[in-house]
């Protein structure tokens, strides 16, 4: 790629969101010239508006048709156009851009991903659901395509960094730190009453509703473990996860020799993601610098299993394979939603997913994804996994209902 152009074309794929903001706002700050192609959006018409008549972007979809008309009459006169569903999302993701963050929560955003990635951007990656769905058939795409596909999650950021492909056969080990999240210390009694409130009140990161709540369930860095293991070609057994509250060291690489290689940083989001626009080069930007003398101190510990089952649900589903990880992200997606609805208990979270898990079975946990053939056209690796996302939803669902039909008699 070369030295950073003076001026880029990009989309933002989820930019309501906490890492759409934080990517403005590293725009912003560096003051390098860009060309907003595309936003877009969930809900948030009145946040999706602002940033549209401050970037002037050509076209600014929000997902919700529900929202169209108020964002049309804050837009009016603006000369930006204006779309809205699933299917507009897609497109604003296909068009023409030098760079692409996709931010979009969930299992949603992987058709505008894969739309992105096929279109040939470098496309930066803050949706881990799409690669726990479709990661060897997205990263084929990638490469098919020309573009590239770099990590912005900050554990994937900092093993990007730290593995270098000249000697990736010597890796060992990489490891994931975790911040624990709010209940890191918290007993398994008193996480039994736990409230949503009190699970999205992550002690480091400013995220959305549905990651904070995996970050107190720990499944993020479930889905973590999975995303590491398509992009970096690591296998279940050689990835773990450690706590560490200070979130300060994002994650290692451990390779043959016994030497470990780690990145360090402020917890701040605008900083991997700064990694993601510049790659291959740096870019300065006014970031939080790194103080250790001040923070005196660096702390590590062991996941709790008992307390933080998602985790081993995770890498079952991992070593399992096929469809087995998109059924967990279904199973997870629909029981953190139940539970942000009050309709299930904070512990039924990760009891869902395993039911989910266990029904699904030899039925459906050995059944093959789209592999990385050229022949599966994104099309077909859509509906396949659409159809896995269908089937673990289905289950899931059936398991809230049941809760709820108990609690009730």
């Amino acid at each position: 790629m070369g030295a950073l152009s003076p001026s880029r074309t990009v989309s933002i794929l989820g930019s309501t969101g906490s890492v759409g903001v934080s990517t403005l706002d590293l725009l912003e700050a560096v003051g390098r010239p860009v060309r907003i192609r595309a936003l877009t959006g969930g809900r948030n018409v009145a946040l999706l508006a602002e940033q549209a008549l401050k970037w002037r972007p050509e076209v600014v979809v929000i997902a919700d048709p529900a929202g169209v008309s108020e964002l049309q009459q804050r837009l009016a006169g603006s000369g930006v156009t204006v779309e809205a569903g699933e299917a507009a999302v897609v497109s604003a993701a296909a068009l023409p851009a030098d760079w692409v963050m996709s931010s979009i929560v969930g299992f949603a955003g992987l058709a505008p991903t894969l739309a992105a990635v096929d279109a040939g951007a470098i496309v930066a990656l803050a949706n881990k659901e799409s690669l726990v769905c479709a990661g060897p058939a997205l990263l084929r795409r990638a490469r098919m395509s020309g573009g590239a596909l770099i990590p912005v999650d900050s554990e994937h950021s900092a093993i990007f960094q730290a593995l270098d492909p000249r000697h990736a056969a010597s890796v060992a080990r990489l490891v994931l730190t975790a911040s624990g999240g709010p209940f890191r210390t918290w007993s398994a009694e008193r996480m039994a009453t736990a409230t949503p409130e009190e699970a999205v009140a992550h002690p480091n990161w400013d995220m959305g509703r549905k990651i904070s709540v995996d970050s107190a369930t720990m499944m993020n860095k479930g889905l973590e473990m999975i995303e590491a293991a398509f992009l970096f070609g690591v296998e279940a057994d050689r990835i773990d996860v450690v706590v560490h509250p200070e979130s300060i060291l994002h994650s290692l690489v451990e390779y043959a020799d016994g030497s470990s290689l780690a990145q360090l940083g402020t917890p701040d989001m605008r900083t991997p993601i700064a990694v993601a626009f510049a790659w291959p080069d740096r870019l300065a930007w006014p970031a939080p610098r790194l103080d250790l003398g001040q923070l005196g101190r660096l702390t590590f510990e062991a996941p709790d299993p008992v307390r933080f089952p998602a985790l081993d649900l995770a890498r079952q589903a991992l070593r399992a394979g096929g469809a087995a990880p998109g059924l967990l992200n279904a199973a997870n997606e629909v029981a953190v939603e139940a539970f942000l609805d009050r309709r299930i208990g904070y512990l039924d979270i990760a009891s869902i997913v395993s039911e989910t898990l266990d029904k699904a079975g030899s039925k459906h946990l050995g059944d093959d994804m789209p592999d990385d053939s050229p022949d599966n056209a994104p099309d077909d690796i859509l509906e396949r996994a659409r159809e896995v996302d269908r089937i673990g939803r289905r289950l899931a669902e059936g398991a809230v209902k049941a809760r709820l039909a108990r609690g009730a008699a």
